[in-house]
C-alpha cells in the first residue's frame, strides 16, 4: 500500500500518516528525511542510504511508499515544503507564550493535515452519512469526545446518530446493523483494540465502515469501504505519542458536518432552523 491522499499533501505529511506501518529500513529513511529536510534535498539516494543505515534500494522503496516515483521526485517534494516553512516564534518562557507558540505551531500545520484528505473521500463520506438508514458511530479512548461531538451535531443536522460507551454494547449494535447502515468509527491511531473488534462486527453485518483517523496504513483504514485521513499536527510521531492531540481531527469533523448540511439542501436548512428556534428558548 502506498500514499493515496490528495496529491498536493506535503512530504513531512505523507511521512507523519504512514509512519507507523512503515518497515523498520522504511522508518529509518522516513525519519531521517524529515529530520533535515534541507539534507535530503542535497543528497543522493545512496548518501540518505549511508547516512540512514540503509540500503539505496530501501531508499527508493521508501519513497515509492510515500508516494513518488522515486527519490529524486521526493527530493523536488523536499525542496518545495522548505520554500514553505517559516520559523516559528518560539516561547518567550511564559506560560501564556507558550500557548501562543502551540496555537501558531497548530495553525501553521493545519492546512497539510487536511490535503490528506481527497475529494473523492470527503464525497463517499457524505453520502454515505446522507443516505444511511441508520448510522452508528463508535469511538473509545482519546477519540471518545469526538464521537460524542459527531453525534450531537449530526442529529442537530436532521441526520440522527446513535453512540454507545460500552465496548460490547457497541459491538452487538453493530453486528445488528444492514448493508443499508453506516458505522463511522473515530479512531486517532486506528489500531484501537475495541474499535477494531466493532468494525469487524460491522463488516460481518454487511455495513459499510466509515473510519476517520491520522495513519493512512492502519487496520482501520484497511477494513474500512471509506477512509478519511488527518495526520497529527505534532513535532513527530513520538510528539503524537506523548501529547496525542485530537484537534485537528475535530476541525475535520466539525467541517464534514458543515458539508453535510448543506449536501442535504432544504432538509439541512430546515434542521438548522430547528435548532435555531430551541436555542432561542433556552
Amino acid at each position: 500500500m502506498v500514499w493515496s491522499g490528495a496529491a498536493d499533501a506535503p512530504l513531512t505529511v505523507r511521512i507523519r500518516a504512514l509512519a507507523p506501518s512503515l518497515h523498520a529500513g522504511e522508518l529509518r529513511v522516513a525519519e531521517f528525511i524529515a529530520a533535515d529536510l534541507a539534507s535530503a534535498v542535497e543528497s543522493t539516494a545512496q548518501d540518505v542510504a549511508d547516512q540512514a543505515g540503509a540500503g539505496r534500494a530501501t531508499v527508493v522503496r521508501t519513497a515509492q511508499t510515500l508516494g513518488y516515483d522515486g527519490y529524486p521526485q521526493l527530493r523536488v517534494a523536499a525542496a518545495q515544503e522548505l520554500s514553505h516553512l517559516s520559523s516559528p516564534d518560539e516561547s518567550d518562557g511564559t506560560l501564556h507564550g507558550a500557548l501562543r507558540a502551540a496555537a501558531e505551531r497548530f495553525a501553521a500545520r493545519i492546512g497539510d493535515s487536511v490535503s490528506a484528505i481527497t475529494e473523492e473521500s470527503l464525497r463517499a463520506a457524505i453520502t454515505a452519512l446522507d443516505e444511511a438508514g441508520r448510522v452508528l458511530i463508535v469511538a473509545n479512548g482519546l477519540s471518545s469526545p469526538l464521537g460524542l461531538d459527531m453525534q450531537l451535531r449530526l442529529t442537530a443536522a436532521g441526520r440522527p446518530a446513535e453512540i454507545l460507551q460500552d465496548s460490547l454494547a457497541q459491538r452487538i449494535a453493530a453486528r445488528q446493523l444492514s448493508s443499508n447502515d453506516v458505522c463511522v468509527i473515530v479512531s486517532g491511531s486506528g489500531a484501537n483494540d475495541a474499535s477494531l473488534a466493532v468494525m469487524r462486527s460491522a463488516r460481518e453485518a454487511g455495513a459499510r465502515v466509515l473510519a476517520i483517523t491520522s495513519f493512512s496504513r492502519s487496520p482501520l483504514v484497511e477494513g474500512s469501504d471509506a477512509a478519511l485521513v488527518v495526520p497529527s499536527t505534532a513535532d513527530s510521531f513520538q510528539d503524537e505519542l506523548l501529547h496525542t492531540s485530537r484537534v485537528a481531527l475535530m476541525l475535520v469533523v466539525e467541517s464534514l458536518m458543515d458539508a453535510l448540511i448543506a449536501h442535504r439542501g432544504e432538509r439541512g436548512r430546515e434542521a438548522r432552523d430547528a435548532v435555531l428556534r430551541v436555542l432561542g428558548t433556552a
